[in-house]
């Protein structure tokens, strides 16, 4: 039985599906927010054949928070960069991850259409998924997350070869809750072990989406999926 309680859907506007977005949230959010937020702040964040999927993380303790019972997608020692991964919380949502991505492509979506994103530590999840899990994916995108120093994907990284998806990062520049240096230096990690990709600064944003980065997620998707 999947652990993750909900998925909300924006289905592609035309006839035919060809691609998939898989969006993942923020700690202590869900799928609905997080579609709720895309589309207040870009009315038109839909696409003619790409079906866009917001699931909702586990509830589960979270450690930062006290161990109170968030919607998250791992557990963390800290929101820190210094700290060690929890490396099997990762591995429990690995299976729920891996599981999204099978119901897709046994619906006809091959694994080179879909894209996996998210904000805060969605895109941390996302950054796993492509360059741990599942490497022939289209695209990644990460908005306002980062790496643990001493990552796993890192270290899975330099043991492999072979193409990997393109990753778009944005971060804003008044992030007080995960710093852009932060950001910037998973990034600058990844470019060093073969990631290609842009990394965009968003001035005066703070931890949270807005409609200039979510403009350049929008393009990204146009750019790695186009339509067939």
């Amino acid at each position: 039985m999947s652990r993750i309680p909900a998925v909300h859907l924006k289905m592609p506007s035309g006839v035919n599906q060809t691609g998939t977005v898989i969006f993942f949230h923020g700690s202590g959010g869900t799928g609905d927010l997080m579609k709720q937020w895309v589309d207040l702040m870009v009315k038109n964040f839909s696409f003619s054949q790409i079906k866009i999927i917001y699931p909702t993380a586990p509830l589960q303790p979270y450690t930062p928070a006290a161990g109170e019972m968030r919607n998250v997608w791992f557990d963390r020692i800290d929101i820190n960069q210094k700290v060690p991964e929890n490396l099997s919380s990762l591995a429990q949502i690995e299976t729920e991850v891996k599981n999204l991505i099978k119901k897709e492509v046994l619906s006809g979506i091959p694994v080179n259409r879909i894209i996996v994103g998210g904000f805060s530590m969605g895109g941390a999840l996302a950054l796993h998924t492509a360059y741990r899990w599942e490497p022939n994916l289209a695209a990644a995108f990460a908005f306002s997350s980062f790496l643990n120093d001493n990552s796993i994907v890192y270290k899975q990284l330099k043991d492999g070869d072979g193409k990997l998806p393109p990753l778009l990062h944005i971060h804003g520049n008044s992030d007080d809750l995960v710093d852009l240096s932060w950001g910037k230096s998973t990034f600058e990690h990844l470019k060093m072990l073969g990631v290609q990709g842009e990394f965009h600064t968003i001035h005066r944003l703070g931890h949270s989406i807005n409609r200039t980065g979510l403009n350049l997620i929008y393009s990204w998707i146009q750019k790695h999926l186009p339509e067939i």
